[in-house]
């Protein structure tokens, strides 16, 4: 049974969100400020995370951080912040999607199992393959890319992105498409999210991440990945 962790200051949110999760068979534990979610993190290692961004004690980009520092849990951000800045600022530490406030039941929960699939290991396959460039190596089967002899550590999201991309090796991924196969079907339109894991993946992943040399953009149509 999938295991939610709901971290929200709002008890009325709280409640819906549990009721309705309760009511689809997940477990779910419930926290009211961001001290509070990260020992429930710890403790009770959920599948995925629901987390407000407006917490008493801390901002919920801390706390985002501060879970990134030892999981690769999925972060859905729930948020009444509206401005590009602040999404990406929610990305970039290491969310894997944001929802604001005021939202859709269905709309949460479409994306929250959006996020717990991609989470989830991928089956074996006959086109299974190691991807070796000067810099790293990316494992497709067991789902690991090692840098300079070390393991290095990826979210669901930067995973799944970097795998559509070296699984379409040299060839143009259009940002629709990566969109749709990374977060989903109703996604097409938020190029930043693209930006932004872009970057990441540059960050953790080139040589020179203001001139990859790998994770190459075709300015208004996508991106493409090249030995």
């Amino acid at each position: 049974m999938t295991r939610v962790l709901v971290v929200d200051d709002e008890p009325q949110i709280v409640r819906a969100l549990v009721i309705n999760l309760k009511a689809r068979k997940y477990e779910v534990d419930a926290a009211h400020d961001g001290a509070t979610a990260l020992r429930l993190a710890a403790a009770r290692h959920p599948d995925v995370i629901v987390l407000d961004l407006g917490l008493p004690d801390m901002d919920g980009v801390e706390v985002i951080r501060g879970l990134r520092g030892w999981t690769r849990v999925p972060v859905l951000v729930l948020s009444a912040r509206h401005s590009s800045d602040e999404k990406v600022e929610a990305l970039d530490a290491g969310a894997d999607d944001y929802v604001t406030k005021p939202f859709g039941m269905d709309e949460l929960l479409a994306r929250l199992r959006a996020a717990v699939r991609r989470a989830e290991p991928a089956g074996g396959g006959e086109d299974d393959v190691l991807v070796e460039t000067d810099e790293f190596t990316v494992d497709l089967a067991a789902k690991k890319v090692n840098r300079a002899g070390k393991d290095v550590r990826l979210t669901p999201t930067e995973w799944h992105l970097l795998e559509v991309l070296v699984r379409n090796g040299g060839r143009l991924v259009g940002q629709k498409q990566l969109l749709q196969e990374v977060w989903g079907p109703s996604y097409g339109t938020e190029t930043n999210y693209l930006r932004v894991y872009m970057a990441q993946l540059r960050r953790k992943l080139e040589a020179d991440p203001s001139h990859p040399k790998h994770f190459i953009t075709e300015p208004g149509m996508g991106y493409r990945f090249e030995k």
